[in-house]
């Protein structure tokens, strides 16, 4: 008997390690012989023209190339729709930043506007009441006086 050569293999994280091959059994090595057989007829008989033959138009229908043209024609979109997105987003980034910058703007003058109105409402409050006190004595000193 032959016994099988030992095969030394290192992987890349591990330790060294030794794998026994074994030959394929007859049938197997009998029928690779006549597929090599096979293989070989073709190159022997290099003058004789081949009847195989590449069909284009038949290779374009085959249910493998509709997927692959599919996915294609996908992705191609897809590309096309990532440009008007990014077309898009820039657009409305730059309007979120003005529209943000402007609104931050308003709000801080309509808070001073608040502020301002407040005191006035105050001040004039107080001068309602100051002057609602001199109208009631003057009415006092008029009638007073009549």
């Amino acid at each position: 008997p032959i016994l099988a050569p030992a095969l030394v293999a290192r992987s890349v994280e591990g330790p060294i390690t030794t794998t026994k091959l074994s030959y394929p059994p007859l049938r197997e090595m009998a029928s690779r012989r006549v597929l090599l057989g096979l293989l070989a007829l073709p190159a022997a008989a290099v003058g004789t023209v081949s009847s195989l033959t590449f069909d284009v138009a038949a290779a374009k229908n085959r249910p493998v190339s509709k997927v692959i043209t599919l996915l294609k024609d996908m992705m191609k979109q897809l590309e096309k729709e990532a440009e008007e997105d990014e077309e898009i987003y820039d657009k409305m980034a730059c309007w979120c930043e003005t529209n943000d910058r402007e609104k931050t703007k308003s709000i801080a003058d309509a808070e001073a506007r608040v502020k301002d109105l407040t005191t006035k409402i105050e001040e004039l409050t107080a001068l309602s009441a100051q002057l609602g006190t001199e109208i009631k004595n003057l009415e006092k000193e008029v009638a007073k006086n009549q």
